[in-house]
């Protein structure tokens, strides 16, 4: 299972750290969202990082600035009616914007598949179709090569449910910033959607 980690939404001291230590602990990418700052700020910010890192940070909306500074790629919200040029990845919460979004993506977060750690009272409908996210999930991996990446209250202890649903990971964002030690959260997480994929080759 993939995991990636979303950057806290503001201004947090620990958070260049805490990438040098992610990449370090073998996090493949680190989406920078950033949705209060202006553009002049989120490239410098950016600009600030070590340039090593440039080609596995996923910039939330900003193309021209991704592009300008040789990111990873930049990433849409579900709102953005149409896909951005070059766009890498893209939110989408319901099921038609899933399948519609599918083929022009290389990864889709969607949710929240569980009530939010990050933003209280966030949570999925209570008659959302799960059993046909789970069919639309299984077509996908005969019809496309997108990534689909559950997001929305995602801890360790959830990985289960998001791979029986048939996600190919997760993102997390609570279950690592909400902790003293955001690297060693993360590396809890990636253990155990590491131990999950062992008992699935075992199988």
């Amino acid at each position: 299972m993939r995991i990636v980690v979303i950057s806290p939404e503001s201004e947090d001291p620990r958070e260049a750290a805490a990438i040098d230590g992610l990449l370090a602990s073998g996090l493949e990418l680190y989406h920078v969202r950033k949705p209060s700052w202006t553009g002049a700020e989120i490239e410098s910010w950016l600009r600030r990082l070590p340039q090593g890192w440039r080609k596995r940070l996923i910039l939330h909306g900003h193309p021209e600035i991704a592009a300008g500074l040789g990111l990873g790629g930049h990433h849409d919200r579900d709102r953005t009616d149409h896909p951005s040029r070059a766009g890498f990845s893209r939110s989408c919460h319901d099921l038609a914007s899933l399948r519609r979004h599918l083929p022009a993506y290389r990864a889709i977060l969607f949710g929240p598949v569980f009530p939010s750690i990050s933003k209280p009272g966030y949570r999925p409908a209570p008659d959302f179709p799960w059993e046909g996210l789970k069919a639309l999930l299984a077509r996908k991996k005969l019809e496309s090569g997108a990534r689909v990446l559950a997001i929305g209250g995602v801890s360790a202890a959830r990985l289960a449910r998001c791979k029986d649903l048939g996600f190919d990971g997760a993102a997390v964002l609570g279950a690592v910033w909400r902790e003293r030690d955001p690297v060693a959260a993360y590396a809890g997480i990636r253990d155990a959607a590491a131990k999950l994929e062992a008992a699935r080759h075992a199988a």
